[in-house]
């Protein structure tokens, strides 16, 4: 293996990500999160896979063996050996530009779909929220400053709590023993 190249599980992997983007690009052109994780699950169907095992392959705790390369390249019609092969720019996964500003993978289009939710359900709230939040990330010195979780609000209970959870108490009947 030569120093400066991914090892044959990384180019697998890179390519089964690939191939993944590319089965999203010409199934769903403007996927929202709902619509990506059911497509997720249709593209294991493809690959004729179970989707658990297609996450475990995406989170890394599974590996891509020979087997299953040489089924990835059959079912997507690719030719043999092309899951073995590092491929550049504009064969599957064309390269990004670091802060282009477009999600680079699952992970990130989860999160991005996340916040457009709740942007879209609470402009006012979500852009406060967000900015506070972003704020310490992005004002200088801001990062040298150690994280203050705002005060709790302290709420008092109702003078009847007890009371209430006494009777909740005995409307439960212990466990039996074995």
């Amino acid at each position: 293996m030569q120093a400066g190249l991914p090892d044959l599980a990384q180019i697998r992997y890179d390519n089964a990500l690939a191939l993944f983007e590319e089965f999203v690009r010409l199934t769903a052109r403007h996927a929202d999160t709902a619509t990506l994780r059911g497509l997720e699950g249709r593209f294991a169907e493809r690959v004729q896979i179970q989707p658990s095992y297609w996450s475990q392959i995406k989170s890394r705790s599974r590996q891509i063996g020979e087997r299953l390369a040489r089924q990835f390249e059959q079912l997507c019609h690719k030719p043999p050996g092309w899951m073995d092969q590092v491929h550049g720019a504009g064969v599957a996964a064309p390269q990004r530009a670091e802060d282009d500003g477009v999600p680079r993978d699952a992970d990130e289009r989860f999160i991005v779909g996340l916040v457009l939710t709740y942007y879209r359900r609470h402009p006012q709230r979500a852009r406060t929220r967000l900015l506070d939040l972003l704020g310490e990330v992005l004002t200088p010195g801001a990062a040298s400053a150690p994280y203050v979780p705002p005060a709790p609000q302290v709420t008092t209970p109702a003078p009847d709590a007890d009371a209430l959870w006494a009777r909740t108490r005995a409307g439960v009947a212990p466990l039996k023993r074995r």
